[in-house]
C-alpha cells in the first residue's frame, strides 16, 4: 500500500516496435509542419532543385551530353532560386493574400462551398488574370528569355532576345493560357497558400519530363526544352509528339500508278540524291523508302507513286541514266489490294524491342506476331553498341490486327502477356508496346 507499481506491458505488445512508430510519427509530423512554418524557404528550395533538375533532364535525356554542364546548370537554378522560388512567393502569397484576403480560406473549402461563394469565385478569376495575363507576359517570360540567352549563347544579346520574345509573344502566351490557366485554377482553388510555389515547380518540372521523353536525342530543340518554361516553340513539340502517338499508314492512292524501286552498288556519297533527283523530275514521289549501307554495298528500297501517263517514262529514264548505271536498279509494279478480299484492320501494334545480339531474335519476334494472326505492315531492325560496348538488337515492329478490337478487353489482354514473354524468353532489356485504334 501507498506504492505506485509500474504498469506491465499488455501481452502481445511490443515496446520496441511502439517506439519506432512513435519515433517515426514525430519525425514525421516535424518535417511536414516546415512549408507552413517556412513556407517561403521550402518554396525556394523546392524551386531551385526542380530547375537544377529539370536542365540535367535536357542536358542528359535531350542533349545526350557525356558530361553535365554544371555551370549552365548553376545558372538555372539560380533562376528557380531567386525568381521562380523568391519573386513568385512575393506576388502569389504576400501579395495576392493582401489582394484578395478571403484566398486561404477559399482554398480550405469543399467544392460545393466553393461554388455557393460567388465573392470567392471572382477572386479566383481575378488572381489567374492577374498572374497570366499581366505577371508573366511583363515580367517571367522576360526574365525567362534573358536568362536563357545569357546561360545557352556563348555571345548573349539581350536586345536580340527581348525581340525575339516581342516576336513570339503571341504564340507564347496562346501556349502558356492552354496549360497553365488550368494549371493555375486549380492551385488557387485548392492550395494552401504554401502549397503554390510547390504546385507551379511539380507542374513545371512534368511538363519537362514529357517533353524530354517526347524528344529525347533531338538536339535542334534543345534549347526550347531547357528552362522547362511553357512557351509556343515547347507546345508544338507537344503537339508533334502527340500527333506522332496516333499515326497510322495510309494505302496506295487508287488514281496514282505505284512501283517498288531496289538498287544496290559500291557505296558512294549521293546516291540517294541522284535516284531521289531523277524520280522527282519524272513526275513520281516517293512515298515510303529504306535506305541502308552494308559493308560497301549501299541498298535502296523506295516506294513510288506516279501519274499512269508518266509512269513508262519514268522507268525508262530510271534505267538509261548514265549517272545510274553502277546502281543495279530493279523495278516491279504494285497494286492497291482490291477491297472485299481482305478485313479491315481494327487495330495497331507498335513493338519496339531491344536485347543483346544473337542469332534468331527476328525469326523469334515474328513468329510471335504471326501466331497471334497479326499482318506486319513495317518491320525494321538494326544493330547498335551500347555505352558499356555490348551489341544490341533492336527491332521496331508497326503490325496491324484485323480479328479484334480495342473492346475485346480480355483478347487484349492475352495477347499483351503473349507477347510480353518475348521479354523474358529472348532475354530483352526493353520491350515496348503501343496500341493504336483507327
Amino acid at each position: 500500500r501507498g506504492r505506485t507499481q509500474c504498469e506491465r506491458p499488455k501481452p502481445g505488445t511490443n515496446p520496441a516496435r511502439e517506439a519506432t512508430v512513435v519515433l517515426t510519427m514525430t519525425a514525421w509530423s516535424r518535417l511536414s509542419s516546415i512549408p507552413v512554418k517556412h513556407p517561403l524557404t521550402f518554396g525556394v528550395a523546392i524551386s531551385t532543385v526542380k530547375t537544377s533538375f529539370s536542365d540535367l533532364l535536357v542536358q542528359k535525356v535531350v542533349e545526350k551530353k557525356e558530361a553535365v554542364d554544371w555551370k549552365r546548370n548553376a545558372a538555372f537554378a539560380a533562376f528557380g532560386c531567386f525568381y521562380l522560388g523568391g519573386v513568385q512567393y512575393a506576388i502569389y502569397v504576400p501579395l495576392f493574400g493582401r489582394m484578395f484576403p478571403g484566398a486561404a480560406s477559399f482554398a480550405s473549402k469543399s467544392i460545393r462551398q466553393k461554388l455557393k461563394d460567388t465573392k470567392g469565385m471572382m477572386a479566383l478569376g481575378a488572381q489567374v488574370f492577374l498572374d497570366q495575363c499581366v505577371h508573366h507576359p511583363l515580367m517571367y517570360f522576360p526574365a525567362f528569355y534573358m536568362t536563357r540567352e545569357l546561360v545557352m549563347r556563348e555571345k548573349p544579346d539581350i536586345r536580340a532576345c527581348l525581340a525575339q520574345y516581342r516576336e513570339n509573344m503571341a504564340e507564347d502566351l496562346k501556349a502558356l493560357w492552354k496549360i497553365w490557366v488550368p494549371a493555375t485554377a486549380v492551385n488557387f482553388a485548392f492550395m494552401p497558400m504554401w502549397g503554390r510555389i510547390p504546385w507551379v515547380a511539380g507542374t513545371s518540372l512534368v511538363w519537362t519530363c514529357v517533353l524530354s521523353t517526347m524528344r529525347g536525342g533531338d538536339i535542334a530543340h534543345s534549347e526550347d526544352v531547357a528552362g522547362g518554361a511553357v512557351t509556343g516553340a515547347s507546345y508544338q513539340i507537344l503537339r508533334e509528339g502527340l500527333d506522332e502517338m496516333f499515326t497510322c499508314p495510309i494505302d496506295l492512292d487508287p488514281d496514282m500508278s505505284h512501283f517498288c524501286l531496289t538498287a544496290h552498288g559500291p557505296d558512294r556519297a549521293g546516291w540517294v540524291a541522284k535516284v531521289a533527283r531523277a524520280v522527282a523530275n519524272g513526275g513520281g514521289n516517293v512515298t515510303h523508302s529504306k535506305m541502308v549501307r552494308m559493308g560497301h554495298e549501299f541498298v535502296i528500297l523506295m516506294h513510288v507513286a506516279v501519274p499512269p501517263e508518266q509512269l513508262r517514262q519514268l522507268l525508262l529514264d530510271l534505267k538509261q541514266k548514265q549517272e545510274l548505271r553502277p546502281l543495279e536498279i530493279r523495278t516491279s509494279s504494285l497494286t492497291r489490294r482490291q477491297t472485299g478480299r481482305y478485313d479491315k484492320p481494327l487495330m495497331g501494334f507498335s513493338i519496339h524491342c531491344v536485347g543483346e545480339d544473337r542469332p534468331g531474335m527476328l525469326a523469334a519476334i515474328s513468329e510471335k506476331v504471326c501466331s497471334l494472326g497479326m499482318s506486319v505492315d513495317n518491320i525494321s531492325t538494326e544493330l547498335r553498341m551500347n555505352k558499356q560496348g555490348r551489341r544490341e538488337f533492336v527491332v521496331n515492329a508497326d503490325c496491324t490486327t484485323s480479328f479484334m478490337s480495342p473492346k475485346d478487353k480480355d483478347r487484349l489482354d492475352e495477347v499483351i502477356h503473349s507477347l510480353d514473354e518475348l521479354k523474358l524468353n529472348l532475354d530483352l532489356d526493353v520491350l515496348d508496346i503501343r496500341i493504336h485504334t483507327s
